[in-house]
């Protein structure tokens, strides 16, 4: 409390010194300047040729000092000016008359524009200063702890906060969220779980001679829960939760960043046991280099962050948290034992965690009955849990639209397909040869699809415009869910791919840029076959290439010579090429099939896996009839 009174009043001495300054620049700057704008002297001449011209309204003569004070113009325009009484003029009232000009001699009373500028020179200011003071001691009060245990130290600014850290101090009540509200995560919530119970007991720990992790960082891509989880340690502990953003770290001044890194810890170790989560910490924790290109700010926060991290008392009970999607940029120095001592991946859910989350989320929404989450959770694999959230809220707001009271199974299946390829294009309307087109290419990749063995069915098929430039799209959901994929299935993968290219060729005899995406994809996965995976049999097991960032989709670059980068693109080409011509061959073993489904698509636009399945599998024991006219009769080989 001593030290708490010592800041504040040292606080309100600098706030005088700055009042003091204020009130003699408002004085000597201010004042000056406003009543030079409001009486301007002239000559007594210019004061006749002013009454002369007719300019002149009002004339007041002041007895004491002869001075003659008149104005001009009339509203927003009056002006007033003032010039001494020239002696023994005996014309002056005449010639006054003779313009019509109102005019008095009195002895004018200097009071009130005495009492005037006392108050604006004077009173105002204070006032002002005054107000500024209480503010400025409400804020200490608060900074000090004086108004309840949920406040933000510092505030970040102000004079009471220049070297606070700002962090936010989340009290149990606050969050409402526990480890019962995540879901697809279990793993992550044991090893968190373990060092809340460690908190809240430290006893049964240190019987056995275990220590208490100084810190646990949380990896793993965008949207997967990694502050959700700190949030519901918040919720789960016992103990006063410092919550706070890499970025509020980052200064323009040096030395800054670091005096926050002291002030955190400081007001940590006060509240210990405590722990304190720092959110993006690769703001200010990326790896120190020799480069010109340094930044001795942001070293010198993550230097005072490390001396820290070592320095606090580990059985008072401080455990920090830390959130990043971006692992392989941190110093290595942050990432040792003793500083962050548990790493806690926080991957993309698979398929039993993609139905407890939906399940989770479904749970505050009024649903029907006859609701099938598992079909969603198997039509969105790599869905992170803040995209299965929007799948059930999207859902929400179709069956509000739609004038239902609840969510039914198509609203979450439209859901997904909105969240994947966007909202249906209604201005956007295809001319009959686009239609034919597109629904030629989408059937080519799902026959394609059918004819693999093993081979993910088709659930949907549409070649309704959507707003992410997909013209149509073709859905295959997995039935079982796949954590190794071999080089016959990446091969088939890519022949998919390639199924609507080729369609479009056999039919049409030319190319669109319909298959410009699947083109993307395809070179992709062949160059990852090559590169990654060592599916390649003129390369063998080398990797070729190295991924800058698994968990934020940055691809891979090249590390080998340029004259072996050569060799990987046509290698590439080849498997591309092979895949094409497969596609091709399967396409031209099922033409028939091809034309029947294409005009059956183009028709209706939209059909289920289903209906596509039975017209294939279905032995007609005759070539279906094809249109008659000539302009609707697609072109074949």
């Amino acid at each position: 409390m001593e030290m708490n009174d010592k800041k504040k009043r040292q606080s309100m001495i600098l706030y005088a010194i700055i009042a003091l300054a204020a009130i003699f620049a408002l004085n000597s700057i201010l004042y000056p300047s406003i009543q030079s704008q409001t009486v301007t002297d002239v000559g007594y001449s210019t004061f006749l040729e002013m009454v002369d011209a007719g300019q002149v309204t009002q004339v007041s003569l002041d007895t004491d000092t002869s001075k003659i004070t008149f104005t001009t113009g009339d509203g927003d325009s009056t002006k007033t000016y003032e010039c001494n009484q020239f002696p023994n003029d005996t014309e002056l009232v005449s010639r006054l008359e003779s313009k019509g000009v109102t005019f008095s001699a009195e002895i004018a009373d200097k009071s009130n524009s005495m009492w005037t500028y006392m108050l604006l020179a004077y009173g105002l200011p204070i006032g002002l200063l005054l107000l500024g003071g209480w503010l400025l001691n409400r804020q200490l009060k608060k900074s000090m702890g004086d108004d309840g245990p949920s406040m933000t130290f510092g505030g970040g600014g102000g004079m009471g906060g220049l070297g606070k850290s700002g962090a936010k101090v989340v009290a149990q009540t606050e969050t409402g969220i526990t480890f019962k509200d995540v879901a697809g995560q279990d793993e992550a919530k044991e090893s968190l779980a373990e060092i809340v119970s460690f908190l809240e007991n430290p006893g049964r720990y240190e019987e056995i001679g275990a220590r208490l992790p100084r810190g646990a960082l949380l990896v793993g891509p965008p949207g997967t829960g990694k502050t959700l989880l700190a949030k519901a340690v918040a919720g789960e502990a016992k103990v006063p939760f410092f919550s706070i953003s890499g970025s509020e770290f980052v200064e323009m001044f040096v030395g800054r960043g670091a005096a926050k890194v002291r002030d955190l810890f400081k007001q940590a170790n006060e509240k210990a046991p405590c722990i304190v989560f720092i959110d993006e910490i690769d703001t200010i924790g990326k790896r120190r280099d020799a480069g010109l290109s340094t930044n001795d700010e942001r070293e010198q926060t993550l230097n005072q962050l490390l001396t820290e991290m070592d320095g606090f008392d580990n059985h008072k009970g401080i455990v920090v948290l830390g959130a990043t999607n971006r692992p392989d940029t941190l110093d290595p120095a942050l990432l040792r034992p003793g500083r962050f001592d548990r790493r806690v991946p926080v991957e993309l859910p698979d398929l039993a965690g993609r139905n407890a989350i939906l399940a989770l989320h479904a749970h505050d929404v009024k649903m029907e009955g006859d609701i099938d989450l598992d079909v969603i959770a198997r039509s969105t694999p790599g869905a992170s849990g803040a995209d299965l959230a929007n799948i059930i809220n999207e859902a929400a707001l179709r069956a509000v639209r739609l004038g239902r009271q609840r969510v039914c199974q198509e609203d979450i299946q439209e859901s997904v397909e909105v969240v994947i390829a966007g909202e249906k294009r209604k201005s956007t309307v295809l001319s009959e040869r686009e239609k034919k087109v597109v629904a030629y290419h989408e059937i080519g990749h799902a026959i394609v699809a059918a004819s693999q063995r093993g081979a993910a069915p088709v659930s949907k098929i549409t070649i309704v415009p959507r707003t992410s430039g997909a013209l149509g799209y073709t859905m295959q959901v997995e039935q079982d869910e796949h954590f190794l994929t071999t080089r016959k299935e990446a091969e088939d993968k890519l022949a998919v791919l390639c199924g609507g290219r080729a369609a479009e060729e056999l039919i049409f005899h030319e190319m669109t840029t319909g298959a410009a995406n699947d083109i993307e994809k395809a070179t992709e996965l062949a160059r990852n076959m090559v590169t990654q995976y060592g599916m390649s049999d003129e390369f063998g097991m080398v990797a070729l290439g190295q991924v800058q960032n698994r968990y934020l989709n940055s691809g891979a670059t090249l590390t080998c010579s340029e004259g072996t980068a050569q060799k990987v693109d046509q290698a590439v080409q080849e498997l591309v090429e092979s895949a094409h011509k497969d596609a091709l061959a399967t396409l031209q073993a099922h033409q028939f099939k091809l034309h029947e489904l294409a005009r059956y698509l183009q028709k209706k636009e939209t059909i289920t896996g289903e209906e596509f399945m039975r017209i294939f599998t279905r032995d007609d024991g005759f070539a279906p009839q094809l249109p008659k006219t000539d302009e609707d009769a697609p072109q074949q080989d």
